[in-house]
């Protein structure tokens, strides 16, 4: 669901800032995105298993490769990485196939996820939950008659008052690449100069408001230092869930980025029976419901949806309509090309 950047040098230059936590020998161990499952999810899974389990955080993606490469991939037993990371942390080694025999409950998969581009056939992962990145307003500021339009960040006559911007190298460019009517994955190289002057025209405004994480671009709205941000979608519902007649959230009408969450056992998971239970009872339909309705994510749980809320399953803020899924694009690994994007984010950065 979440950040990422490919360069392995920064990779190598940030791990060290992680040191691997210590465990007790015989427990599962989750390394997940924070605000990423109910708060009694593993008291459950404990009471549903015996099996006794210990959860860390991470906040973007550079944070979980960087845990694994320094030790972390034979102390975690389940990592939840994004969808176009997973080539590459196959490619480091950093992840084991899993063992169908192990997880009946894939069968409960909704079709178009258990063959997906990223990982044909789940050989090593298996989706946890899916969304978009796109644009939580308040509507006080804007209008309640405002269309959601990323021109409110790029264009200078559009912009009416501060707005944060993703603090995610593929997923914030891909958004800007949408505004200008471009594929979130071209490497045409007149595409991605005028996308550089526009990001650092933006950067350059006075309604720039910082990059941030999902998180802490939903704080700035709701506490009213920016009037919008660029967020996911699960994120932004805790904000509009509080204050529905204040606070919206809606997919940019010139599209945005979708993304898929998986779980995996990384190559050196100390204790992989433990994680097949996990990832087989997180697949069971009940259990995916709850997780869903909790986090306010779309489940890829086709036997899990009877069990969803319906205000969640009818609002188009989780569950996109069809039209709009046509506006959407998923981010894919562009390999040794993935150093453009990682150029290009730097120079953003320190312009």
């Amino acid at each position: 669901m979440k950040k990422i950047t490919l360069t392995l040098l920064l990779m190598f230059a940030v791990f060290l800032q992680f040191p691997v936590a210590s465990f007790a020998a015989n427990e599962l161990r989750v390394l997940i995105w924070s605000e990423y499952m109910p708060e009694d999810f593993m008291d459950n899974f404990t009471k549903d298993t015996g099996i006794k389990s210990r959860v860390e955080l991470y906040e973007s993606t550079e944070e979980l490769v960087a845990k694994l490469q320094a030790g972390g991939v034979k102390q975690y037993d389940v990592v939840v990485p994004s969808d176009y990371i997973i080539n590459t942390m196959i490619k480091l080694n950093l992840l084991q196939k899993l063992d169908h025999s192990k997880l009946p409950n894939l069968a409960n998969l909704e079709d178009s996820f258990k063959n997906t581009a990223y990982d044909p056939g789940n050989e090593y992962t298996a989706p946890y939950q899916w969304g978009t990145v796109g644009m939580l307003y308040n509507k006080e500021k804007l209008g309640a008659d405002y269309v959601a339009s990323t021109a409110l960040f790029f264009d200078p006559a559009s912009r009416k008052g501060p707005v944060v911007m993703i603090d995610s190298i593929r997923e914030m460019l891909g958004i800007a690449l949408k505004y200008m009517g471009k594929s979130v994955n071209t490497i045409d190289k007149s595409d991605l100069k005028a996308l550089a002057d526009m990001m650092i025209e933006t950067k350059s405004s006075k309604y720039f408001a910082g990059f941030d994480v999902g998180t802490g671009g939903r704080s700035k709205v709701v506490a009213g230092t920016a009037i919008a941000a660029l967020v996911y979608n699960g994120d932004a519902m805790r904000a509009v869930t509080e204050a529905p007649d204040k606070f919206v959230f809606a997919n940019p009408k010139e599209g945005g980025v979708i993304w898929a969450d998986n779980m995996a056992i990384p190559a050196g998971a100390p204790h992989v029976d433990y994680a097949h239970t996990f990832i087989n009872w997180v697949l069971d339909a009940n259990n995916g419901a709850a997780l869903s309705n909790w986090t306010q994510y779309a489940t890829p749980n086709k036997a899990a949806k009877k069990f969803i809320t319906p205000e969640n399953l009818s609002n188009p803020a989780i569950y996109p309509s069809q039209e709009t899924m046509k506006t959407l694009e998923f981010i894919t690994d562009l390999g040794k090309d993935n150093r453009y994007y990682d150029e290009l984010w730097t120079m953003i950065k320190t312009r």
